[in-house]
């Protein structure tokens, strides 16, 4: 009986160690594929000219990347109740490093474009994984330091991308974005075979065929759109409003699919996610702040470079700090959470970033860029402080059969609500400038009191979200046994 304890304790000592090893590797891989979202943007221009193509047909390898996001990340819910973590790992950096593999190797943009819809089947599934792995692995009480590790990921690595790439673009051919990254993924997904255990038990749900496509047309639909009318430059290929309308319609069928289907526990999406009113309230607020993460990465750029006249690096140089900062208080927000709960971080965190777009609607065409600097540092101060405690609060306040329902849900409303937050604040500068311009301002002084405007109406939406704050608690956390039983129930 003492060696059979014995051997026991020392295979639980043994599965221990590897979850504290896979979990760091597990960051690394959403790292490196959440970075490798955001390099086009900056290599657009760089990869038209060597490849001889218009800008319009250049940005689908952008609009495919988000469009292939949105359709697989609610699929992702299924997908991890239906198979073990093992091989869901390893179908996701597999087909990242072969997506990578093609757009290094890519001689024209058709394999490029392949690559990347490739590589973005492989990103869409990293996030929701790595969010249900910890909430399997972490205990309750330690959840929130590695959930202010995620946020890095979350926050930072599509912050740096532009840079990183910018940087790589001014050494090396536009393939070494790609050439770079592919040892980093066949290291991690090397790694992933040899480290990762089974962490959860599958569960034989079937899935049904018919939500499926409505999830794509009405996600993809969404984001496209979203993203064409808060897109600059090539006209889309099919109009954002259509594609706004076909999505929210789809949108309705599924939810409608999915309210039928989870009393059967077939969903594809189980929304039942929702009946956790911590859950639903953490993600509005998790939705207004990436809103205004992203519609600020794209105002601020536009302004930077329109308005005060500074060139592409200084640019990156100035969004750069806020990115770091985001990225360095982040495990130091996970352990307070831990300790004091979600309220104490969340709503100083929204009272920051309220205060500081209402400081930005007072940049004009002489404001110091060292004003605009430190104002995105501490814009990104405020959002570090509510991405942790929102998204630790709201996965830890379901039961342990929802988690990978949560998590998909979670990078949902990311994908959705980026693309809708920079859609809202583009489309608001566009038309003041606009109007201004046709009252006989000038190019310059138009565009600074449209992005004026579009920071006014940021500044509401983050006023309203910080009274909603106070509304936050700290969740008890369901017990597992309690969990199984429900679902078995």
């Amino acid at each position: 009986m003492t060696g059979r304890t014995t051997v026991e304790t020392a295979e639980t000592t043994s599965e221990r160690r590897s979850d504290r090893l896979v979990i760091p590797l597990l960051l690394v891989s959403a790292f490196v594929v959440i970075l490798n979202e955001t390099i086009m943007s900056v290599a657009l221009p760089v990869l038209t000219q060597d490849l001889g193509i218009p800008v319009s047909t250049g940005q689908w390898l952008t609009s495919a990347f988000m469009l292939v996001m949105a359709v697989v990340i609610p699929v992702t819910g299924f997908l991890l109740q239906r198979f073990h973590l093992r091989p869901v790992f390893i179908a996701a950096m597999t087909l990242f490093s072969l997506g990578t593999l093609v757009c290094f190797l890519a001689p024209g943009f058709p394999a490029l474009l392949l690559g990347r819809v490739v590589q973005a089947g492989g990103t869409a599934i990293m996030m929701p994984l790595l969010m249900t792995t910890v909430l399997n692995v972490v205990p309750a009480e330690r959840r929130g330091r590695t959930m202010g590790t995620i946020s890095v990921v979350i926050a930072v690595a599509p912050a740096i991308g532009p840079t990183i790439s910018g940087i790589i673009l001014q050494a090396f051919d536009w393939r070494w974005m790609f050439g770079l990254v592919l040892p980093i993924a066949l290291l991690g997904l090397a790694l992933g075979v040899a480290l990762i255990r089974n962490v959860t038990e599958p569960r034989p749900t079937a899935i049904d065929v018919f939500s499926v496509p409505v999830s794509a047309l009405a996600f993809g639909g969404l984001v496209y759109g979203f993203s064409a009318l808060g897109g600059e430059g090539a006209e889309p290929a099919v109009s954002p409003w259509y594609a706004v309308a076909l999505g929210s319609v789809s949108l309705a069928v599924f939810v409608w699919r999915q309210l039928r289907l989870q009393r059967e526990d077939r969903a594809l999406l189980d929304l039942r996610v929702f009946g956790s009113p911590q859950f639903s309230l953490s993600i509005a607020l998790v939705a207004s702040s990436f809103m205004a993460l992203f519609g600020t990465i794209i105002l601020l750029p536009l302004y930077i470079q329109n308005v005060l006249g500074f060139d592409t690096l200084v640019t990156g140089l100035v969004l750069l700090p806020g990115g770091l900062v985001m990225g360095l208080i982040a495990p130091l927000v996970g352990r307070l959470f831990d300790r004091y709960g979600p309220r104490p971080l969340v709503s100083p965190g929204a009272a920051i970033v309220a205060v500081v777009l209402w400081g930005m609607t007072l940049f004009g065409t002489d404001t110091p860029i060292g004003f605009v600097v430190a104002a995105h540092i501490v814009l990104s101060l405020g959002l570090g402080l509510m991405f942790t405690p929102l998204l630790t609060g709201a996965l830890g306040s379901l039961p342990q059969y929802l988690y990978s329902h949560g998590s998909a849900v979670v990078g949902t409303v990311q994908q959705v609500a980026g693309a809708a937050g920079t859609a809202t604040f583009v489309a608001v500068m566009s038309s003041v400038a606009a109007a201004r311009l046709s009252g006989g301002a000038g190019e310059v002084a138009a565009e600074s009191a449209g992005i004026h405007v579009a920071f006014l109406l940021g500044a509401g939406v983050a006023t309203t979200a910080f009274v909603v704050t106070f509304f936050v608690r700290r969740s008890s956390e369901p017990e597992p046994a309690r969990a199984v039983a429900a679902d078995e129930s």
